[in-house]
C-alpha cells in the first residue's frame, strides 16, 4: 500500500535543521566530524542498560545537561525531551519563524519515546502518561507554546522520512506555512534487549554494505528539519516528492526482492517528476544487517541506479531509530550545500549482490537532485527526493 497525504500545490523549502548525536550538538559539528572520518560508536559498559558490553553511539550526558542548563526553564524534562527541545531551539535560532503561531505545525518522530521511564528506578519520577507518545508530543509543543495539536509519527524506522513527507504535504495543502519536524530516540535497556533478542547487533562498529557486515549498531540522538512555503535568500533546497509502501513481508525481515522499497522510491519519483537517471546521490538506510543492505541494493538496481553514489551514516551514529530519517536527511542537505559526498564509514569491500556504488572516500561532486531511503520492521519503507532550486 502506498500512502501520501496529497499532491503538493506549491514549493516546499527546507529552511533550517539541527543534528544532536555523539558527534556534536549542531549540524555543522556533525558534518565536520564525519568529514574527518570520525565515528561516535564505542563499546558501552553500562550494566543498567545491558549486562554485557555492547557497541553504541551515545550522546554525551554531561554536555547535554550543560547545554540544556543554558535554556533552563521551570519543570522537569526527561533525557529525550531535553534532546528534542535543544534540537528544535537550535534549528529555530536563525529563523523568523514564529513557533507560537497557528500557522506553524509540529511533527514528532520517535519509535519508543520515553521508554526509559519503564525502568524501576525512574517509574516514580514522572506522571504515568509521560510514557505515551502523544504526551511526549504535547510536552514538546507545550514547551514552545505552539497552539496546535502535534502530529506524532511512530512507524518503525521510516518514521523520520515519513514525518518529512507528511510535513511537505501539509504545507502543500496550505494547512501550515511552516512545519517543525523533530525526532529522537535514546539507547535504553528496553531497546538494547529487544535488538539483542533478534541477534541483530554487531559486536563492533557496524559496516554498511560491506562483505563482512554482521549486524547493526544502535545510536541515540535527536534531529530537526524545518520546512516552509518560503525559501531563504540565496540557493534553496526544495522537497520534490515522497512515497511510502509496506511489503508486508515479515514482522522484522524485509522483502528479498526489495519490493516495498522499490515501490516507495517509484512513488517518490512519480510525485517529484524524476527518474533514477536524475539522481546525483542516494542516502540509504544501510543498517549493516545482511538482509536490509541486500534488499536496498536490489531496490536501487531495479531503478537502474547502480552507478549513483550511495552512503549510509549508520557507521557514524549507529541506528538512531526515530531520529534516523531526520538526522540523515539533514546531513544529506548539508552535503548538497557543500557539494561533497561523505564516505560511507565502515565500508571497505562490496558485500551485496547488486554492484551499487558505495562511497569509499569523501570527495567533491556537484549535487542537485538526491534521494533518501528508509526501511523498518513490519515491511515499512519510505523515500523522499530533494532538489536545489
Amino acid at each position: 500500500m502506498v500512502d501520501r497525504v496529497t499532491k503538493k500545490a506549491s514549493l516546499v523549502y527546507f529552511i533550517a535543521d539541527n543534528i544532536i548525536t555523539s558527534l556534536g550538538f549542531t549540524t555543522s559539528e556533525n558534518f565536520q566530524a564525519i568529514r574527518e572520518g570520525k565515528s561516535g560508536i564505542e563499546i558501552v559498559k553500562d550494566k543498567n542498560i545491558y549486562p554485557e558490553p555492547f557497541p553504541a553511539s551515545l550522546v554525551n550526558t554531561k554536555k547535554l545537561e550543560e547545554e540544556f542548563a543554558k535554556i533552563a526553564v521551570k519543570g522537569h524534562f526527561t533525557r529525550l525531551e531535553k534532546m528534542l527541545i535543544l534540537s528544535v531551539t537550535d534549528a529555530l535560532k536563525h529563523l523568523d519563524v514564529d513557533i507560537r503561531s497557528e500557522r506553524t505545525g509540529i511533527i514528532l518522530s520517535t519509535t519508543k519515546g520515553n521508554i526509559d521511564l519503564l525502568e524501576p528506578q525512574k517509574k516514580q519520577m514522572r506522571e504515568e502518561d509521560r510514557l505515551h507518545l502523544w504526551k511526549l508530543g504535547r510536552v514538546i509543543a507545550g514547551y514552545f507554546g505552539n497552539p496546535n495539536e502535534p502530529v506524532v509519527l511512530s512507524n518503525a524506522c521510516i518514521s523520520g522520512v515519513l514525518a518529512i513527507n507528511i510535513a511537505a504535504g501539509l504545507i502543500g495543502q496550505g494547512k501550515y506555512d511552516n512545519v517543525v519536524v523533530t525526532g529522537g530516540d535514546i539507547v535504553t535497556k528496553f531497546v538494547v534487549s529487544g535488538f539483542m533478542s533478534f541477534m541483530s547487533l554487531s559486536p563492533g562498529p557496524c559496516k554498511p554494505f560491506d562483505a563482512v557486515r554482521d549486524g547493526l549498531s544502535l545510536g541515540e540522538g535527536a534531529g530537526t528539519v524545518i520546512l516552509g512555503n518560503k525559501g531563504r535568500t540565496g540557493e534553496n533546497i526544495i522537497f520534490k516528492g515522497g512515497g511510502s509502501a509496506n511489503d508486508a513481508n515479515h514482522i522484522s525481515g524485509p522483502s528479498r526482492t526489495g519490493e516495498g522499497s522499490y515501490i516507495a522510491i517509484g512513488s517518490a519519483f512519480k510525485e517529484a517528476g524524476v527518474t533514477g537517471n536524475d539522481m546525483d546521490y542516494i542516502s540509504a538506510h544501510g543498517t549493516a544487517t545482511l538482509y536490509n543492505d541486500e534488499m536496498e541494493s536490489i531496490a536501487i538496481g531495479r531503478h537502474n541506479m547502480e552507478n549513483v553514489p550511495v552512503n549510509s551514516f549508520k557507521g557514524n551514529w549507529g541506528h538512531t531509530l526515530g531520529a534516523a530519517g531526520i538526522v540523515e536527511t539533514a546531513m544529506m542537505l548539508t552535503e548538497m550545500k557543500e557539494n561533497i559526498l561523505l564516505k560511507s564509514t565502515g565500508f571497505e569491500k562490496p558485500g551485496v549482490s547488486i554492484p551499487i556504488t558505495v562511497i569509499d572516500k569523501t570527495k567533491n561532486k556537484t549535487l542537485n537532485t538526491c534521494l533518501k531511503m528508509a526501511s523498518g520492521f513490519g515491511g515499512t519503507n519510505a523515500a523522499l527526493v530533494v532538489q536545489k532550486n
